[in-house]
């Protein structure tokens, strides 16, 4: 049985590849998302709330994230 193994969180890496900013900027990004959403500095941010904020479909970072 094979189970494709798909992750949940969004690291700065993958906002680089979706919005095209430097690493530097997408870390600052991943920061500002996750403190406007009151997140802890020790949680991880989800691909889905990333989506959520930012206003775009999963459906069009799925494959810039998992190739």
């Amino acid at each position: 049985m094979n189970i494709e193994k798909q992750r949940v969180c969004i690291y700065p890496k993958d906002i680089q590849r979706i919005t095209g900013k430097s690493y530097r900027q997408s870390t600052r990004l991943m920061k500002k998302v996750k403190n406007d959403l009151k997140k802890l500095e020790n949680e991880f941010l989800t691909i889905d709330e990333f989506c959520l904020y930012a206003g775009i479909k999963y459906e069009q970072v799925a494959h810039l994230i998992f190739g």
